[in-house]
This record gives C-alpha cells, sequence and structure tokens, in this order.
C-alpha cells in the first residue's frame, strides 16, 4: 500500500511540473492531426468521455491505456464506426488479450481510420469562372488519415495500475500545384502532401480502498513536432485528471442489481481552454445501460445521452451529441468478450 501511494505521488509530482510547461508552450488551435482528439466510442461518449477511469474493456486504450489492466476476460474486442461533421467518416477498432487472468499484464492493440469523403479540386485559371476543374489532372487524390497501435498495461498492486500505448499516425491532405521560384522564372510542381508520426499515450489508475472510488491520470498524444512546409505543429496533446465512483455503493442493498457510475474529469488540451467531462452510467444487471454526460466550454455541442445492451457476452452501444451548427451526432459500438 504505501509502495503503491509513493508511486502515485512521484507521478503526480511528475505531471504538475509538466503542466506550466504546456502552459508556457502552448499555441491555441495550433495543432495538427485533431481527427486524433475526436471520441469513437460510443460508451464513452455517451457519459460526455468521461472515461479515464472507467476500465475493464479494450476501449480503454483510446482514453486511458491503464484501464486495459482492469479486465476480467480472457479477450475483448470492439468496433466502433460514426459520420461526424462534414460527411467525415470514423471507424475505429480495439482487441485486448489478458493471458492467465493479467498474470503478465494486459496486451492491446488500436485501428482507427478516416474517410473524409470526396473532394472537388480546383486551380486558378484565366477563364471566365476564374478556376478549372483539376481532379482528373490530380488522379482523384482523396484526403485520408489512419492510425495503428499497439498498448499494455499491468495491474502493479491490487490497487495501482499503469498502461501505455504507442501508436503510428499518417495523414494524407491531397495534392497541390504549388509555385517554385528562380532568379530567372517561376514554375509550378505539384507536390503531395503526407506526414506519419509516432506518438505514446500513458496512464495510470489509483483505488483508493474507498468503497469504488478511483482516480486516474492520462496523457496523450506525446510526439514530436510535424511540419508541412515551414511552420511546424504538435499533435493535439491532451492530459486528463479524473475520479469515479458507482453511487449506489452508499446504498448497499442497491448493489446487487443496480449500479450508477459517476466520473468526472479534468481536461487540460494544448489546442484549447480547459474543460470537464462530466459522465454517469446506470446500469441494470448489467443488462441495460443508461447514459448522460456534458462537457463544458464547448461552442457548438455540450449535452451527450447513450443506451448499451449486454447479452451473452457481446454489448451494443449507442450515443447520441447534439450539435448546433452541424447535424447532430450518432455513434455506434460492438464489443464482444470471451
Amino acid at each position: 500500500m504505501r509502495k503503491c501511494l509513493t508511486i502515485f505521488s512521484v507521478m503526480i509530482i511528475i505531471i504538475s511540473m509538466m503542466i506550466p510547461q504546456l502552459h508556457a508552450q502552448r499555441k491555441l488551435a495550433q495543432t495538427g492531426f485533431q481527427f486524433l482528439s475526436v471520441g469513437t466510442d460510443a460508451r464513452a461518449t455517451g457519459m460526455g468521455e468521461a472515461f479515464t477511469t472507467v476500465d475493464g474493456t479494450s476501449s480503454a486504450l483510446f482514453y486511458n491505456p491503464a484501464g486495459l489492466a482492469g479486465m476480467t476476460k480472457l479477450v475483448d474486442l470492439s468496433f466502433n464506426t460514426m459520420e461526424w461533421i462534414a460527411d467525415i467518416q470514423y471507424s475505429s477498432g480495439t482487441f485486448a488479450y489478458s493471458p492467465q487472468n493479467g498474470k503478465f499484464g494486459v496486451f492491446g492493440i488500436s485501428f482507427m481510420t478516416i474517410d473524409y469523403g470526396e473532394f472537388e479540386w480546383t486551380k486558378v485559371a484565366d477563364n471566365e469562372q476564374g478556376f478549372e476543374d483539376i481532379n482528373i489532372e490530380l488522379g482523384n487524390p482523396e484526403p485520408r488519415a489512419y492510425q495503428g497501435g499497439i498498448g499494455y498495461a499491468n495491474q502493479l498492486t491490487d490497487r495501482f495500475a499503469v498502461g501505455g500505448h504507442v501508436k503510428y499516425v499518417y495523414q494524407y491532405l491531397g495534392k497541390s500545384f504549388i509555385p517554385i521560384y528562380t532568379r530567372t522564372d517561376t514554375t509550378i510542381r505539384l507536390k503531395s502532401y503526407s506526414n506519419d508520426v509516432f506518438a505514446f499515450d500513458f496512464g495510470t489508475i489509483y483505488k483508493t480502498g474507498f468503497k469504488s472510488l478511483e482516480f486516474g491520470m492520462t496523457v496523450r498524444n506525446f510526439s514530436q513536432e510535424v511540419k508541412y512546409e515551414r511552420e511546424g505543429f504538435q499533435l493535439p496533446l491532451t492530459f486528463k485528471i479524473g475520479f469515479s465512483i458507482d453511487a449506489f455503493d452508499f446504498f448497499p442493498k442497491a448493489t446487487v442489481n443496480h449500479s450508477l457510475i459517476v466520473s468526472i474529469d479534468a481536461v487540460h488540451p494544448r489546442s484549447f481552454a480547459e474543460y470537464l467531462n462530466l459522465g454517469t452510467e446506470y446500469s441494470f444487471k448489467d443488462l441495460i445501460f443508461l447514459r448522460a454526460g456534458y462537457i463544458t466550454g464547448q461552442d457548438e455541442y455540450g449535452l451527450t445521452a447513450g443506451v448499451g445492451f449486454n447479452l451473452f457476452g457481446v454489448a451494443f452501444d449507442y450515443s447520441y451529441v447534439p450539435f448546433d451548427a452541424f447535424d447532430n451526432i450518432r455513434r455506434i459500438s460492438a464489443r464482444f468478450s470471451l
């Protein structure tokens, strides 16, 4: 117990020392690869993405990899799909394997693909319209992005878990005609814009021993700087710290068939101001789930809601997020555990 508290205290001190550094370096709205900031799991988004201390499934890879250590099954597999704003299609999934009941830790893999849809490419031209279509000339290049990663988590003590997630991230933005200037002339060259980088997520979860109260923290999307042309940028580095508890722990008779997880995360992103994730999940006999959440500090959305069903080891989840200026977002997830 004392060793666990020492480790957790050291981690908090290290993160506390990092926060001023993040403030000093922060350039609001100047990060790239923003698709990494979009949640795709229906259960997590239904809870307002207050998911830092919600463990036990492979989906933890996208929120706090330490959550893998809470798995009680041999394998866990999930798949998520959604249509984001402007008809951007997301697909993602996770897989986790816990040999010998987690004796050697829990191993996981993740993937995410983003389809930005069809684009009409043009360039300036000396005609009545002022532009001309160049889709054929460019070979119909469609922007796309994807991420693939491997993760590992271990329950160091009965109360303290730690996990990491290394991921390869790639983004292709299409092709463009750019001017090449020389002393005597200016020529036009066709250039393809793509970039890739390795990123790292790290997290911890600490069970206090007071009923089901848990604390956790995570750092996501830590990487080196990326550059397309002259100006470099970082990935959407995000620090979260949060806690969760089952409110029905205070009503022992109700815990037999009911649970009500209450979760709160404080979020420090590099790309914009701090905010809170607030979420709840009510479950009846681990068969039916009702979820609600709220995300503070957002201009276009705030409230979230979701439902889920779990039958014979197969779970289906749905979440709904109303947007002001865009179409409302719906996410669907399926999960299998054995």
